[in-house]
């Protein structure tokens, strides 16, 4: 419980510092060109659009995306939500001139799973229970290069760690992951495209849970539009490489818009998404989704560059 107590603490702290330090996008204001406040408001705002899509930007932002899935269950029981609150700040740190790193934590603070229980004076039959509680931590760091090194393609590439700091057995997995994650995309004036992969195989945690080892690759697909918004896909493919065969994949087919709007000096992408997964597993698989999340961008905490 201290654990978990003190890494939501770490994220508090940081993000109360942020919003009292100098103003990102006071620096990164667009310069007059002549063109209407309107037409400089737009391209401003698509600009910060595309730097809060782009994986190894150097904007710092947070997100706090719900997420509700729906859910297949156990034979004879209906169809059950998952609901769940994530907390994922970016904080990129321009290590030297041509190199970046950029830090990228997933802290989940709120998790409804169903799961199964057997039946009160029955060996064999179950019911389904909702419990909630807090999730698990995913920690990504990744190394890449600047955009002076690679112009337009997007390249990074770093370790990732799960730490077991679920609240209840049922909104974790119980076990210290760690695993690769990397990054290709390509950037242009229009559009943004790649692919974000990280795999976790377990190593240690409690001895009553299985071992694990899946993987989440995120394809990246997005098409701007003037005034900051955005189209793209949207969802995650999943493998659990643990599963019986017929049950490791759960592919999405989803659609995304997002829409960055300005609050006062603060600009904030605002996205709606849905999925539908026609793969997923026979039990608790994911068969639906309903995705919204606001990302504000949040001043620098760390700027220049650290080794000259």
């Amino acid at each position: 419980m201290k654990m978990k107590i003190g890494v939501l603490m770490l994220f508090m702290f940081c993000l109360m510092a942020a919003l009292t330090a100098a103003p990102l996008w006071a620096a990164d204001a667009p310069v007059t060109t002549g063109q209407s406040a309107d037409q400089e408001k737009g391209e401003s705002l698509t600009e910060i659009n595309k730097k809060l899509s782009n994986p190894m930007s150097e904007a710092w932002s947070i997100s706090f995306q719900q997420n509700n899935y729906k859910l297949v269950t156990v034979a004879g029981h209906d169809d059950r939500w998952n609901s769940n609150l994530n907390f994922q700040p970016v904080m990129p740190v321009a290590l030297t001139k041509n190199w970046n790193l950029i830090t990228r934590p997933v802290v989940s603070l709120f998790v409804s799973q169903p799961h199964p229980e057997v039946r009160a004076g029955s060996s064999s039959e179950v019911d389904v229970k909702t419990t909630t509680g807090f999730g698990d931590t995913i920690w990504m760091e990744m190394l890449g290069p600047s955009q002076k090194l690679t112009g337009n393609w997007l390249l990074g590439l770093g370790p990732t760690f799960i730490f077991p700091t679920a609240s209840t057995d049922f909104t974790g997995q119980g076990k210290w992951q760690v695993g690769p994650a990397a990054i290709v995309g390509y950037l242009s004036q229009k559009w943004l495209l790649g692919v974000f992969v990280q795999n976790w195989t377990s190593f240690a945690g409690d001895s009553d849970k299985p071992n694990t080892n899946f993987m989440n690759l995120q394809p990246i697909a997005a098409y701007f539009l003037p005034g900051g918004w955005s189209v793209g896909y949207s969802g995650n493919i999943l493998a659990n490489w643990k599963a019986d065969s017929g049950n490791v994949w759960t592919v999405p087919l989803g659609l995304g818009v997002s829409k960055v709007v300005k609050f006062g000096p603060l600009p904030v992408k605002i996205g709606l998404a849905g999925q539908w997964m026609p793969i997923h597993p026979d039990t608790f698989g994911q068969k639906w989704n309903v995705q919204v999340s606001v990302s504000p961008v949040i001043p620098k905490l760390i700027k220049g560059v650290l080794f000259d």
